[in-house]
């Protein structure tokens, strides 16, 4: 039997997807519990569309997290913090920080997941830092830690 997935199935696909199933299988577990519906033409049809509209939702946010990207690239932003005599800070830099900074600048808020930071940092000048905005979109900044 051919049906419709409402949900991802672990081991046979995901949202969507258009699978030929045992028909006890669909009978029983799929169509019961709402994981599936019958392939029919119409709901066939919807799923095309569905995944059209979902597609160009996609070529939406990859055009968005682009320009964002080319907004962001090479910037510099300077963060204040205080330092001991070697240029140690007390303290370090968090992602939370680079956030905050960058909302402050461009009023743009964006996760701080995003930043990636290996690790805090902890020392004065100047640190590039990548910011994943979207698969495969990163864009470069550059983080000036001052006294």
């Amino acid at each position: 039997m051919r049906v419709i997935l409402q949900e991802d199935v672990k081991k046979l696909g995901v949202k969507g997807d258009i699978v030929e199933v045992a028909d006890g299988y669909a009978r029983n577990y799929l169509l019961p519990r709402g994981l599936a519906i019958e392939a029919t033409q119409r709901g066939i049809k919807r799923v095309k569309t569905m995944r059209n509209q979902q597609r160009r939702q996609e070529e939406k946010e990859l055009e968005k997290a682009q320009g964002l990207a080319e907004k962001l690239e090479g910037q510099e932003f300077i963060i204040k913090a205080k330092a001991g005599e070697k240029g140690r800070l007390f303290g370090s830099i968090t992602s939370k920080d680079i956030v905050d900074s960058i909302k402050d600048k461009f009023d743009l808020v964006i996760d701080r997941r995003k930043i990636e930071l290996p690790e805090p940092i902890k020392s004065i000048g100047s640190h590039d830092v990548n910011i994943r905005i979207y698969a495969g979109v990163v864009a470069t900044i550059k983080v000036v830690v001052e006294t």
